[in-house]
């Protein structure tokens, strides 16, 4: 008999529910419209059935609140360089055996450490205190957390606040009807074209994935397309041709599609990254089949990441890693140079984090991180251990002895904030934080940009590429 753990004390009453005989439930958020009796919880572990009704265990708890950027989510065409709050749950309607988040969303590993608490109302009000115009659902897949999404995207909307789902999107029609209101900007993770594919890596089914795509495109939103090329498994000519076609025949040419670098983790360790050049033919399969902004990502210092115009070639947008800036888009997501369409939205008065001069640092911690490998990005949580507002200050150390200005970052009395920072050069050496005293700091090596870390580098991961692992059974 599993244990209870405290996370799981309290829920509330789910959406989506059946009610069926003998006290049972079926919950039809999923496909897999679980029939759940009284006491257990379905396939995802975070929905359940108490007193014949379907009940959430997770509404507002998930990882830590993240600032990242928009590029993070595998959105190219919508604002570039755009900060967003990054809000992840627990809990997942899938098993896939290369999960790197698994520790989180296979509950069975969850660590009480490692759930947040939050209402609707502290996420939009981190969002807006720190100049945050998109809240992104993502991490552990977003459709399980339905309920608390509803809720707090329909308050980021009143606020004029952006919401994104970043899902793989196994999902109802039901449930995508009720998001659609809130939602304006859906990344979604197409694993290939194949069913036995889903059935044995994700323990899922295709055709509902294809369907939600479809539903969401039909809708009108901004949408973008990714695909996690697997090592010897998916990262091949047929598989980018499969989903080209597909998105030719079910969507069209200009939705923006990204095939991703894969590294080893959860049940898939004993492999290697994707290699470079097999996604790079993947993108021009896919440019061959007709779609016009395909893009690589886990990846830096590649062209392949750039937005270049389709008319001209004049460069749109310049990217390295996670960093973005554009070069020659006009307010109307046009080129500068011939005025072709490049189908991007843009966000008026995108402003950057504040930077200023080497403020006075006496009685600062100053810390500091080397990239290595293929680390090049690192999550850094601050807490304001004060009751007083406190400024933070971070930059970026480069190769020939100097360093970017300082940006800031306030919080205020006893907040915790995680924040991602990532490398933007060939001659970056890594990022240094200045903290005053009060501050409790914590820094996590990040994987690949979707990888929520929860071992940090105090805890002795440093200079390691891997998650660690317990003994999983093959």
């Amino acid at each position: 008999m599993t244990m209870q753990k405290s996370w799981q004390d309290d829920y509330q009453q789910a959406r989506l529910e059946e009610i069926l005989e003998d006290g049972v439930v079926r919950c039809h958020l999923s496909p897999r419209n679980c029939k759940i009796k009284e006491g257990q919880q379905g396939f995802c572990g975070v929905r359940g059935n108490r007193n014949g009704r379907l009940i959430t265990l997770n509404y507002g708890k998930g990882v830590h609140a993240t600032e990242e950027v928009i590029e993070t989510e595998a959105i190219n065409h919508y604002s570039p360089g755009e900060r967003i709050l990054s809000m992840g749950n627990v809990g997942c309607m899938f098993n896939c055996d290369y999960c790197q988040n698994w520790k989180t969303s296979q509950v069975k590993y969850l660590e009480e450490r490692d759930v947040h608490y939050y209402t609707p109302e502290q996420v939009v009000d981190t969002a807006v205190r720190h100049d945050i115009r998109c809240i992104s659902w993502t991490y552990n897949d977003p459709v399980v957390w339905h309920e608390f999404i509803l809720d707090t995207a329909r308050l980021a909307k009143q606020a004029g606040l952006i919401n994104l789902y970043k899902s793989a999107f196994y999902i109802t029609q039901e449930a995508i009807d009720e998001l659609l209101p809130y939602i304006d900007i859906f990344s979604i993770s197409l694993k290939a074209i194949d069913e036995d594919y889903y059935k044995k890596i994700t323990k899922g089914s295709l055709q509902p994935v294809l369907n939600g795509i479809k539903q969401v495109y039909d809708a009108g939103k901004h949408l973008e397309l990714s695909t996690l090329m697997i090592t010897d498994i998916s990262d091949n000519e047929a598989t980018a041709m499969k989903i080209a076609d597909w998105i030719m025949e079910n969507l069209d040419s200009t939705v923006p599609l990204h095939f991703v670098r894969f590294h080893p983790d959860y049940k898939m360790q004993d492999t290697i990254r994707t290699p470079v050049n097999r996604l790079i033919r993947a993108r021009e399969v896919a440019i061959e089949r007709g779609i016009e902004h395909v893009y690589l990502g886990n990846v830096v210092n590649t062209p392949f990441t750039n937005t270049f115009c389709k008319n001209c070639n004049t460069k749109l947008v310049d990217r390295f890693g996670l960093n973005a800036k554009v070069t020659g888009l006009d307010d109307n997501g046009c080129c500068t140079n011939c005025g072709h369409d490049a189908h991007f939205k843009l966000l008026p008065n995108n402003q950057p984090i504040p930077t200023t001069k080497t403020p006075e640092l006496n009685d600062f911690d100053i810390r500091t991180f080397d990239w290595h490998g293929d680390i090049v990005s690192l999550h850094i949580q601050l807490k304001n251990n004060t009751e007083q507002k406190i400024n933070i200050y971070h930059r970026r150390r480069n190769g020939n002895g100097n360093s970017n200005s300082w940006s800031i970052i306030s919080l205020i009395p006893n907040e915790s904030f995680r924040m991602i920072l990532s490398k933007s050069s060939d001659g970056e050496i890594g990022p240094e934080v200045a903290m005053p005293q009060g501050i409790i700091s914590n820094l996590h090596e990040v994987f690949d940009r979707a990888h929520f870390p929860t071992i940090s580098i105090e805890e002795g991961v440093a200079q390691s590429d891997r998650t660690p692992l317990p003994a999983f059974h093959r």
